[in-house]
């Protein structure tokens, strides 16, 4: 009977081997582990005195970016980056949901990341910083993937005992979920320890950080920024809109690059840099990036919504045309990832450091955290 079985069991996995239940090419990569994500929720105080801490979020999110493309997660290559934005104390929003608001919810498009940073204005009210970690708690989709590095960034300079949810109640809850919890008072250090600040990052299995949100970041003009400039405008020639968005996704990304320039040339330098990383993937309206997707379907595009030079093409000379821009937009974005190399020795040999103060706080927490989801910085 024993020897039966046994050979009931042979036959069933010959028979599944041959209907392709065996491990194929397909399945081997549905097995295969999900890339850990980076998700980080900024939660920033625009009360009236929070100017400077808005304006380093606005200039030095490209410097977190581009550091990001030296993370590693063990070899499966580099994580995914998701950011998501709420403001709070801001007496221009509604005091019912404690004038706190979710300005976006997890995202890896960095232009909209970048147009709701400038969208903030600041405002005095009341600061309730309980209130808002347990919302973005409640509100953001944080996944269910355990090697995923979740983390709050809370900064600003009032209490963090205000509002009615208790603080320690919300931070606890976040270590609970897996979600760390790192705050950063715009003042002394000492007195963030004494409104306890400290406390909500230690509770919370974060770092308490202190900077001078007013400081004012000083960028080195190098031989190379010219360089990357131009670069980056023969950059933006490289990408072809589509669908109903996608004029208006175009136009997003040149206001945004505008918006960097406006603050600094250094910023707009950053800027480009971080567009010729993986990390600036457009894919929702840009038919270069949505043409690499292993699920593109041509056939599936409205003409109508095409540029007009591209219309009347054949299938053929559309596919011909995209991997003739795709080739231009590699050799660009390697010049300017070269480039981006020459100025940051120059900057070196010079003894020149444009770190600023959000973003260096940032970081440091970061690369600290990354290490327990076995990521790592080259």
């Amino acid at each position: 009977m024993k020897k039966i079985a046994q050979k009931s069991m042979v036959l069933l996995a010959l028979i599944f081997t041959g209907m392709g239940f065996a491990s194929s090419p397909q399945s081997e990569d549905k097995m295969k582990p999900e890339r850990p994500t980076v998700r980080i929720a900024l939660l920033l105080d625009t009360s009236n005195s929070m100017d400077g801490l808005i304006n380093q979020a606005k200039s030095q999110l490209w410097d977190i970016v581009n550091q990001f493309t030296y993370a590693k997660c063990g070899n499966e290559g580099r994580p995914r980056l998701k950011i998501a934005l709420y403001q709070y104390g801001n007496n221009d929003l509604a005091s019912e949901e404690g004038y706190i608001q979710q300005v976006l919810g997890f995202s890896s498009d960095l232009d909209e990341i970048s147009a709701k940073l400038f969208s903030l204005t600041t405002n005095g009210g009341e600061e309730y910083c309980g209130q808002v970690i347990h919302q973005s708690l409640q509100q953001l989709d944080w996944g269910k993937n355990p090697d995923d590095l979740k983390m709050i960034f809370i900064a600003g300079n009032e209490p963090f005992t205000q509002g009615r949810k208790d603080f320690r109640e919300a931070v606890l809850n976040a270590k609970e979920r897996d979600v760390i919890v790192n705050t950063i008072f715009c003042g002394k250090y000492t007195l963030g320890i004494n409104t306890h600040w400290q406390e909500g990052a230690r509770l919370g299995g974060g770092e308490y950080m202190a900077i001078d949100h007013n400081r004012q970041v000083v960028h080195v003009k190098t031989p190379y920024d010219e360089i990357i400039i131009k670069l980056n405008k023969r950059l933006n020639t490289t990408y072809v809109s589509y669908g109903s968005k996608g004029a208006e996704r175009m136009a997003v990304q040149a206001q945004q690059d505008a918006e960097a320039m406006e603050l600094q040339e250094a910023v707009a330098v950053k800027r480009a840099v971080s567009k010729s990383s993986a990390y600036y993937n457009n894919s929702g309206w840009d038919l270069i990036d949505a043409s690499s997707q292993k699920d593109f379907d041509l056939a599936g595009v409205r003409r109508e919504t095409l540029p007009e030079a591209l219309r009347g093409k054949s299938d053929q000379e559309i596919r011909a045309f995209l991997e003739e821009k795709r080739e231009e937009r590699r050799q660009i974005q390697s010049e300017i990832q070269q480039t981006h190399t020459q100025r940051e020795a120059y900057l070196k040999e010079h003894r020149k450091n444009e770190s600023g103060e959000l973003e260096k706080a940032i970081l440091e927490a970061i690369k600290k955290q990354a290490s327990k989801k076995d990521l790592y910085w080259e």
